[in-house]
């Protein structure tokens, strides 16, 4: 099955990536050049549209036949922060609207059980009382969401990095992975924007709502590890939440970071501009992406064989 998975998977999302910036051109709709803009070509924002409906696909066929490749009912959530991302992709959505709505997509996956109510030891907490936990969910959420959103400015970043963090989950689980089909789909669902995402002419971007999307699942995933149901392999002495954050770690660098500066110069942190880090090395390398992941794949692999 894992096999069929991984051609369909692959085969169905490169249509549809194909497909959809196809629909995109013949109507016009690109993306607009600004002074954050990286490329210099015609390019449309659909490589989330691409994904989700790879997803939607594969689920669709699997829930008519009654196999569950994971719980559909996290489609609610990522339905919703997809949604959102299509609307900002279209009409620049206000960010404290989205923030609003990111907020209700925390509480819905709460309500889900992806709840952290333990620390597992990190800054000496254990179990936490229940409001406690439930804020600190919707926190982490929050980070995680916009901190994927930030990366997500030059060609191949935020899908290397989500790539990376969940097969970094995936290959240091203790026990059987929930999720791990889920992870199948998603990965064989972005490898072909790796082509979309590095041609010379008519790109294909992730967008906001592939941003938003992908960001929702990444937080799915770190709520997993953080959860009671998550192991990490008897050989690796590591707390979870140091786990996460070592496996996470460019993204939340880079935010806080860039939010720092930006409140420091009396800005609004959201609003965007190109002090990120993956923005200046651009301006000194070609080679940024890798540069990045492969610093952040040292310092996991140092951190988690050091503890």
């Amino acid at each position: 099955m894992e096999i069929s998975l991984i051609l369909v998977s692959f085969l169905i999302s490169t249509i549809l990536h194909f497909s959809i910036q196809k629909i995109f051109i013949y109507y016009n709709k690109f993306d607009d050049f600004n002074f954050r803009s990286s490329h210099k070509t015609l390019a449309t924002r659909t490589g989330g549209i691409g994904i989700f409906f790879t997803l939607f696909l594969i689920s669709l066929f699997f829930y008519f036949k009654e196999v569950e490749i994971f719980d559909y009912s996290l489609f609610i959530p990522l339905g919703i922060m997809f949604i959102v991302g299509v609307y900002d992709d279209f009409y620049n959505a206000d960010f404290k609207l989205k923030f609003f709505l990111q907020i209700i997509v925390a509480k819905i996956l709460i309500d889900q059980g992806f709840v952290i109510s333990n620390f597992h030891g990190f800054f000496g907490f254990y179990e936490v009382p229940w409001l406690f936990a439930q804020i600190t969910t919707i926190f982490v959420f929050l980070l995680v969401v916009n901190a994927l959103n930030f990366i997500d400015g030059i060609d191949g970043l935020a899908v290397t990095e989500v790539i990376k963090t969940i097969l970094i989950i995936e290959l240091f689980s203790g026990s059987f992975s929930q999720l791990l089909k889920l992870s199948v789909v998603i990965i064989c669902s972005l490898l072909p924007l790796y082509y979309f995402n590095f041609k010379k002419e008519k790109k294909v971007f992730l967008g906001d709502a592939g941003s938003l999307f992908l960001g929702t699942l990444i937080a799915i995933y770190i709520l997993y590890v953080l959860g009671p149901k998550y192991s990490i392999k008897n050989n690796f002495e590591v707390n979870k939440a140091f786990f996460v954050v070592i496996a996470f770690i460019y993204p939340l660098v880079d935010l806080f970071r860039v939010f720092i500066l930006r409140i420091k110069d009396g800005k609004s942190p959201f609003i965007a501009d190109k002090r990120h880090l993956h923005h200046l090395l651009t301006e000194r390398s070609d080679y940024a992406m890798p540069i990045i992941i492969s610093i952040e794949v040292v310092i996991f692999l140092v951190a988690i064989c050091s503890v």
